[in-house]
């Protein structure tokens, strides 16, 4: 197979997908097969080698196999070459399923092996996203009679005093989160990012696609409907009806405008979405601010939910810019001063959060809490919020919202406690 189409690349599986829709570089797989190998893996190079040929039960069981090797333990044991595995396997099942024409499944395949694997064939991933998602463009998916009369914008007249029924005891009536109209970078770092003190950063963002197309749940659905992202479902992630869930993103658009219990909130929550659906990054732009103190972007992620979706309180260990892109949410802000008096978790997976709930207050069970000072604020579409490392946080959206987190950080400085 590799001599009759060169040493570059080579179609994976050939028969089944052909050259135009899934191609895995001959130097990768090579690899791949060999560390697969020295894993002990011979069932699965097996089964690999008869899914080249278009054989869809032995592609199925090749990533059958490798998704029993990524649940074998905690996902920091994972050997990574078993993720690597898992991308491959992934790529041939969508081959086969494309070339049958099966291009919804295929696509779910392939967002798995975005979601699940490892950073090996990513690129192949990608392309091969980009081709099965042109050859179904034109299965538009036409949106429902309420969304098409509301989309993503806020339906609901706007009343405050109906809001402070449901925020946390004392909200709003301490001290307000600064406000500034798109200051220099060189005044944001001088009174914020060196002070280490939050601000909010108002008509920065106003030229940015996203804060109209996002609104629109046609767009949306036309260039996602199809994709496949990770979802909570519950609560929040502390509660013990929590739970995670795969679903499309036309499943995910349906359910958040019709969803009315906590109990049934769907949110998609800290997902590197613009990675996966690059059409979603294009309509947005980093922050120059994200570039203060030598800034390196460590993550970005998306935030997109109904209203009453909750992050409890907790801190993050970067510099954050959150971007208010469609909706508004309460934000409540602790300094790090104060992390002793919030009772954080003692488990070390939950050594960020808080043990206080803040939506259900005990000031029995947490006495210091009380009568703590913070900042707090609305934040309203089109803003942004800094918010600095290891300030404590809690965030609930007021309507259905969709924001975006850009953490970064700033290395060159050697204070910065990180």
């Amino acid at each position: 197979m590799g001599d009759e189409l060169g040493t570059d690349d080579v179609p994976f599986p050939a028969q089944a997908a052909g050259p135009l829709l899934v191609i895995i570089d001959e130097n990768h797989r090579g690899l791949l097969l060999r560390r697969i190998t020295e894993e002990g893996g011979f069932a699965f190079v097996s089964s690999a080698e008869l899914a080249a040929a278009g054989d869809l039960r032995s592609a199925e069981a090749a990533r059958e196999m490798a998704w029993e090797q990524l649940h074998s333990g905690p996902w920091d044991e994972v050997v990574p070459t078993w993720r690597d595995a898992y991308a491959m396997a992934c790529l041939l099942v969508a081959g086969i399923r494309a070339s049958a024409g099966d291009l919804k499944e295929a696509l779910r395949v392939l967002d798995m092996g975005l979601i699940m694997g490892g950073p090996l064939l990513r690129r192949e991933l990608e392309v091969a996203v980009g081709k099965i998602s042109v050859m179904s463009a034109s299965n538009q998916v036409e949106c429902s009679r309420r969304s098409s009369r509301c989309g993503l914008e806020n339906c609901r007249s706007w009343n405050i005093d109906e809001v402070l029924q449901i925020l946390p005891s004392r909200s709003l009536a301490c001290k307000a989160v600064e406000k500034q109209p798109s200051p220099s970078l060189e005044a944001f770092i001088r009174d914020y990012f060196l002070r280490s003190y939050p601000v909010i950063i108002s008509n920065y963002i106003d030229h940015w696609p996203a804060l109209t197309k996002w609104k629109d749940v046609d767009y949306l659905k036309s260039i996602a409907g199809d994709r496949t992202v990770p979802v909570e479902v519950g609560k929040n992630y502390l509660s013990s009806d929590w739970k995670q869930e795969l679903i499309t993103f036309s499943q995910f658009l349906d359910r958040i405008q019709t969803n009315i219990s906590s109990a049934d909130l769907t949110y998609l929550a800290q997902h590197p979405l613009f990675d996966q659906i690059k059409e979603l990054r294009n309509d947005i732009m980093i922050p120059d601010y994200c570039y203060a103190g030598g800034g390196e972007i460590q993550s970005l992620n998306a935030w997109f939910g109904p209203p009453g979706t909750v992050t409890p309180l907790h801190h993050d260990p970067h510099h954050n810019i959150f971007a208010q892109v469609v909706g508004r949410k309460y934000v409540r802000l602790y300094p790090e001063s104060a992390s002793q008096d919030l009772y954080p978790h003692t488990d070390s997976m939950l050594k960020n959060s808080s043990q206080v709930d803040l939506d259900n207050f005990d000031a029995k069970d947490f006495p210091r809490t009380a009568d703590l000072d913070f900042i707090d604020c609305i934040l309203e579409e089109g803003e942004l919020l800094y918010i600095p490392p290891k300030w404590w946080h809690y965030v609930r959206s007021l309507s259905t919202s969709f924001s975006v987190s850009f953490w970064w950080r700033a290395s060159d400085l050697p204070f910065e406690n990180v």
